[in-house]
């Protein structure tokens, strides 16, 4: 590969950086791909943090979209490298004697609610029968016209049922609308909203229809199987480089970026037209998070040992309870009881630690922009449903919102979704487009989270821009084949 000219820069490598980097090569054309770390894999890097031998997710760690995206089925992720699925996808501890499990089988789910079973199925199990069209609808941009119209109708009753203050109508018991409530709170929107239910929902669904799978030998393990294919046909990635002006890189065609919008119109500025800088310019940030990494001695205590059955723990308490969590992240305050969201895959899952150890993946939400340390109240959090925890910790990594963004430029003051997931970013991602990744600049393009259809680890952004980029700067309508055995 020449490197004085390309056919496709990448600049970032992140899940959906590689998926465009694939996505582009197999199309035969020559792409480099730029990360400015030393190692790549962005969103699903996989590091020793705490002791030796404890193997830490250093952002996703549980991948519900893994089965489900558009652009993993093509890529056959699930071909190329080995998944567990738990029995349960997640769990929710209500009090400290009292949990309820989203099972991978509804009709468990159901049977363990009780009275509010039939609604549980009422709500979801449509869904779950139609997950690949729930999948092709949420997966999308949704100014589209979708493929399957009354399974999207469906969905959009199911979220305005769930969206705004009467989401407790449905249920008769805390169980149910907690287990929701955890599920939405990923979003870190204030609840309830239309945007936190939406994005839920759609989690929700995938937790029945394939399970909550995490990737064996961890997250990294997906940005491997990416950059050996990108390897395997022609493609490169270069590490430890940062891109500070496009006049750095060599010639190319196209310049992608698995950037924060913001980061990309700094770059390209020169090539874009005043009016789309005007409209990025309102584009906003959601909060951040605090992470925090464990290294255990044991498997977490939890008072209900149930919990022992899912990777993937909401620790907030009643949904009233994680509502008022969110709402004060929200209004700028991280002095309250913190919802805390923890994975716990070397329960399933023998390579993350040493023998008899454990490692915990946990993070909690804060105000964007926050230096406060809330490792005492994430740890307090968790010792409330699982006593004795607290004398478990043999070490500890955090990084607060702004050391977030320090490890990661993207994640502007410690917001991983590279922008607010609210309604209205949702639906204009990053500007209210047909096609939100083609950017008004010759050859640049947006691949990013910062880009339809938003964030989680699906490969979508990259590999929607990188489609684009093949058909308007190259004139390659036919999509290759992106399969193992090709």
């Amino acid at each position: 590969m020449s490197p004085s000219s390309l056919d496709a820069i990448v600049i970032g490598s992140g899940p959906n950086g590689l998926a465009a980097a694939v996505t582009l090569a197999r199309a035969g054309l020559s792409v480099r791909v730029y990360e400015r770390n030393a190692t790549p894999g962005g969103g699903v890097r996989t590091e020793e943090v705490t002791l030796p031998g404890f193997r830490h997710d250093q952002c996703s760690a549980v991948h519900p979209l893994a089965f489900a995206s558009g652009f993993f089925r093509r890529f056959g992720l699930a071909e190329r490298i080995p998944f567990i699925v738990p029995t349960a996808s997640y769990g929710q501890p209500i009090t400290p004697d009292r949990a309820a499990l989203a099972y991978r089988d509804i009709e468990r789910t159901a049977d363990a609610l009780g009275v509010d079973g039939p609604a549980w199925k009422a709500l979801l199990g449509p869904l779950v029968r139609d997950a690949d069209a729930v999948a092709q609808f949420t997966g999308s941009q949704l100014l589209q016209v979708p493929r399957h119209p009354l399974v999207a109708a469906r969905f959009g009753l199911s979220v305005l049922s769930q969206g705004g203050p009467w989401w407790d109508a449905f249920f008769r018991t805390d169980e149910p609308g907690a287990l929701l409530t955890g599920v939405f709170a990923h979003a870190t929107v204030p609840l309830p909203s239309l945007a936190g239910a939406a994005a839920g929902l759609t989690l929700a669904v995938y937790a029945h229809a394939g399970g909550w799978p995490i990737p064996v030998g961890g997250s990294q393990s997906i940005a491997d199987a990416l950059i050996a294919d990108l390897e395997a046909h022609g493609g490169e990635v270069v590490t430890g480089t940062e891109v500070t002006s496009l006049a750095e890189l060599p010639d190319a065609r196209a310049i992608l970026f698995d950037t924060h919008v913001a980061h990309a119109v700094r770059l390209g500025e020169d090539r874009l037209a005043a009016g789309y800088l005007r409209k990025i310019s309102r584009f906003r940030d959601g909060n951040g998070v605090f992470k925090i990494d464990f290294a255990l001695s044991g498997p977490v205590p939890w008072a209900d040992p149930a919990l022992n059955e899912t990777a993937t723990v909401h620790v907030g308490g009643t949904r009233a309870e994680m509502a008022a969590a969110e709402r004060a992240v929200a209004a700028g305050r991280d002095d309250t009881v913190p919802y805390v969201l923890v994975s716990q895959p070397s329960l399933f899952d023998s390579t993350r630690a040493p023998a008899g150890k454990h490692v915990l993946w946990a993070y909690s939400h804060v105000p964007r922009g926050s230096t406060r340390d809330r490792t005492e109240a994430v740890i307090r959090r968790i010792e409330r449903f699982a006593p004795g925890f607290r004398d478990l910790i043999l070490a500890t990594s955090t990084r607060t919102a702004v050391e977030m963004e320090r490890y990661d430029p993207n994640y502007r003051g410690g917001d991983i979704s590279a922008g607010m997931p609210d309604l209205q970013q949702l639906v204009a991602r990053p500007v209210l487009s047909s096609e939100p990744w083609r950017m008004p600049g010759r050859g640049l393009y947006l691949a990013s989270s910062s880009a339809a259809p938003g964030p989680g680890v699906h490969g979508l952004p990259g590999y929607y821009a990188a489609r684009s980029a093949l058909r308007h700067e190259f004139g390659i309508t036919r999509m290759p084949d992106l399969s193992p055995g090709r």
